[in-house]
């Protein structure tokens, strides 16, 4: 049976930190595999910040082509993520694929899924990209002026 892979996050800007978290998704997704991205909708996105988030649609063309030019992929489901969980509570999915900032919802997903008679998804957490302070790379910096998307210093 072919792996089916959900991963998510809001992805702008997209850096390598997001490349790796989607590579790894990939990865685990085989060949033969699906995988899922969860965006967050505008409202969860402008929700959990302060800074400026662009529109989903906008997210999504970016995603688009950033795993296109990147990995080469155009295979992925894009589902639009209203909650915390999305379809992960509740859909047939195989693994989840997380950083170390997300890994604790992927254990409330888990806990849901057991509730609901769901078996737990294996989670799969990959490691912090790290800018060139050896600090982790994250939208957030980009947005401030420290860093590029590849980590590389700006101040």
């Amino acid at each position: 049976m072919a792996p089916k892979v959900a991963v998510g996050g809001t992805f702008d800007p997209i850096h390598d930190g997001h490349i790796a978290l989607l590579r790894k998704a990939f990865e685990v997704a085989e060949e033969d595999g699906e995988v899922v991205i969860a965006l967050t909708s505008d409202g969860m996105a402008k929700s959990q910040r302060t800074r400026p988030v662009r529109n989903f649609d906008t997210r999504v063309r970016n995603l688009r082509a950033a795993l296109k030019e990147n990995l080469g992929r155009e295979d992925f489901e894009i589902e639009m993520l209203h909650t915390f969980y999305g379809s992960a509570i509740e859909e047939d999915y195989d693994f989840i694929v997380v950083s170390p900032e997300t890994e604790p919802m992927a254990c409330n997903i888990n806990e849901i899924r057991r509730e609901n008679g769901l078996s737990p998804l294996k989670i799969v957490m990959i490691d912090y990209q790290l800018a060139e302070d050896d600090v982790r790379i994250s939208s957030t910096r980009i947005c401030g002026g420290e860093i590029d998307s590849h980590g590389r210093m700006l101040v």
